[in-house]
């Protein structure tokens, strides 16, 4: 199973590289709390690991908006704010929809296919199955809606602000109900466009998800 933050470089040693997929999972479900200091003694304890990746790991999380270093004193997990989660929300929604758009200028029928595959395997996929399983394909639905736009680094900030969205998710709390919201409808509407080539419309339908979700998140943020 993918693991569910994988925007991590592929170059990293191995022992950096696994320490940091861990503390990076640790951030956004918030096993590790917006603002707690990362002190190196209880990490090498608590990932059976040594200071050099761990060190390492942290100074990459820094750049990933996700840890924050203090000074000469050491790291702590980034702070949260809704003043925060608006900025990641509207950042979202105009890099991914011109992600997308690019995509849908490229279309190709390989990259359509993968989608439907990707769409099918989410809408089997149950958010109380448990797990990370809900989280990682619906992770790899939208980051494949934006795949094929050619552009690595706008790929990357995008890969970015979702990691640092769905923190906000887990802050809101684990067990949320969208209440009315048919959610494997919305994403239908985004592939029904995109098999259209219907750039306009499946804009339009990405940013209401995004906003839709956004205002019940608002409302629950601890």
């Amino acid at each position: 199973m993918a693991e569910l933050c994988s925007g991590s470089p592929s170059d990293l040693p191995s022992a950096t590289h696994r320490v940091y997929l861990r503390i990076r999972r640790m951030i956004v479900t918030g096993e590790i709390a917006p603002g707690e200091k990362l002190k190196i003694e209880a990490l090498k304890t608590r990932l059976e690991a040594g200071t050099a990746p761990i060190r390492e790991a942290l100074s990459l999380l820094t750049s990933d908006q996700l840890v924050e270093r203090i000074d000469q004193r050491g790291f702590r997990a980034a702070p949260s704010s809704k003043a925060q989660f608006h900025e990641i929300l509207k950042l979202r929604c105009v890099l991914d929809v011109m992600a997308l758009r690019q995509s849908i200028a490229n279309a190709t029928p390989e990259w359509q296919e993968d989608l439907v595959l990707r769409l099918h395997r989410l809408t089997r996929a149950k958010r109380d199955e448990g797990g990370d399983a809900f989280e990682n394909r619906h992770k790899a639905f939208h980051m494949a809606l934006l795949a094929n736009c050619g552009s690595p680094i706008l790929l990357k900030l995008c890969d970015q602000l979702y990691d640092l969205n769905i923190r906000y998710r887990y802050l809101a709390g684990e067990a949320i109900d969208y209440g009315a919201r048919d959610i494997a409808a919305e994403h239908a509407e985004m592939m029904a466009a995109i098999l259209d080539h219907d750039a306009d419309r499946a804009a339009t339908s990405l940013v209401a998800h995004y906003q839709a979700t956004g205002r019940f998140l608002a409302e629950n943020l601890r």
